[in-house]
């Protein structure tokens, strides 16, 4: 299997895919919500600092994650902002430290780098998580994808932003697909499978399937894994856990509500 579940004595659960560790150039994980210090209906490991939780134990829970992933301190860290939508950020130094440090002075789904030690962080909690390396140019990128950000073909961009700013080929980037909500638990109405159709075409067909009850079942990871080979990046992994069949383990909007923590996934240069 491409992905690899790791677990540390204190009880910290994450993934790691093969694929990137693989190269040896960078830190990744996508978390799950064990092994952390938060309480209540944040229990254990939230890493959405923005939910309610303390402050402290959240950038504790970061400590552990990031020191366990390898990826470096937390000072290194550059989160997300996320609107459901498609935009990149290029990442440099003075980016270090935005969102749990200092104030966000941007609104992303996505973030890239060619800066080493940056920690790149999206976050998640049914949404799709992916990350990219290209070995070749040493470019990393993370990005969040729900429905919306999926049918504006966020993972395309991603892969296309990063010719665009580093010269990266998408033949030679590899991408992972983290645990996000699968199509067992992701039932929508036909506006939402309406709207996908109309911006993806033909290509979401064989992942949406009718439901009992008149809805859809809807393949999120199915989707961006096919929109990433479509556009010519030969490696793209996938993690198979569904966080809505799995609320004890993930964080998942649509199980347990707004009351929750959230996941994240990092990647950082070595």
């Amino acid at each position: 299997m491409a992905f690899r579940e790791r677990r540390e004595e204190n009880g910290l659960v994450w993934w790691e895919d093969e694929g990137l560790s693989r190269t040896g150039d960078v830190a990744h994980g996508f978390s799950t919500r064990l092994g952390g210090v938060s309480r209540g209906v944040y229990a254990s490991l939230n890493l959405g600092h923005t939910r309610g939780d303390d402050l402290q134990a959240v950038r504790e829970n970061y400590s552990r994650f990031c020191r366990a992933t390898g990826a470096g301190e937390i000072s290194n860290l550059v989160l997300s902002h996320q609107v459901h939508g498609s935009e990149i950020r290029v990442c440099t130094l003075a980016d270090r430290g935005k969102g749990l440090d200092r104030e966000r002075d941007y609104e992303v789904d996505g973030l890239m780098t060619d800066v080493p030690g940056l920690i790149l962080t999206v976050f998640t909690a049914d949404c799709i998580p992916l990350l990219f390396y290209d070995p070749v140019r040493r470019v990393a990128a993370a990005s969040h994808a729900g429905w919306r950000g999926t049918a504006q073909a966020i993972a395309v961009r991603t892969v296309r932003r990063m010719g665009e700013v580093y010269g990266s080929q998408p033949e030679d980037i590899r991408a992972a697909i983290g645990p996000g909500i699968g199509p067992c638990c992701f039932l929508t109405h036909d506006d939402v499978t309406r709207a996908m159709e109309n911006a993806l075409g033909g290509l979401v067909a064989p992942f949406i399937r009718p439901a009992a009850d008149g809805r859809f079942h809807v393949d999120l990871r199915g989707i961006n894994r096919a929109l990433l080979l479509d556009c010519g990046v030969a490696r793209v992994d996938v993690c198979p856990d569904c966080t809505g069949c799995h609320p004890e383990k993930y964080w998942s909007h649509r199980i347990t509500g707004p009351a929750r923590g959230s996941m994240a996934a990092i990647i950082a240069i070595r």
